[in-house]
């Protein structure tokens, strides 16, 4: 594996928990095993990895830009990470105001919804 490889596994694991990791590792196969590679090199070790942008920054974005383009589908995850990243609930909240101006009411209010029913899980669950 290569450098940056190895340095996105790391901040992967930093930013989404051992756990989570684990269980999408243990999911790759044959067929997966180039995307895999590719997400962990570009996203965690390449954008992720960068000190241009904390991680809380990084965090609010992510939720924004996953919210605006309607892929709302790995929000979840992105808001258990904040738990990781520093970013706030109000960091978020925030956040998803700016989608709702510039990307629509809709999509900010489903995304909104999904970040409050995960905040609650993760208060059950003490993570």
């Amino acid at each position: 594996m290569s450098d940056r490889y190895d340095r996105g596994m790391k901040v992967r694991r930093e930013v989404l928990g051992d756990a989570h990791v684990d269980r999408a590792e243990a999911a790759k196969t044959a067929f997966d095993q180039s995307f895999q590679s590719l997400i962990t090199e570009g996203a965690w070790g390449t954008v992720w990895a960068s000190d241009r942008l904390t991680r809380r920054e990084r965090s609010m974005l992510t939720v924004a830009l996953l919210a605006a383009t309607g892929n709302f589908e790995e929000i979840p995850m992105h808001i258990r990470a904040t738990a990781r990243t520093g970013a706030s609930r109000e960091d978020i909240a925030e956040a998803l105001q700016h989608v709702a101006i510039y990307a629509g009411v809709p999509k900010a209010n489903h995304a909104l919804k999904l970040a409050k029913q995960t905040f609650v899980e993760m208060e059950e669950n003490d993570e």
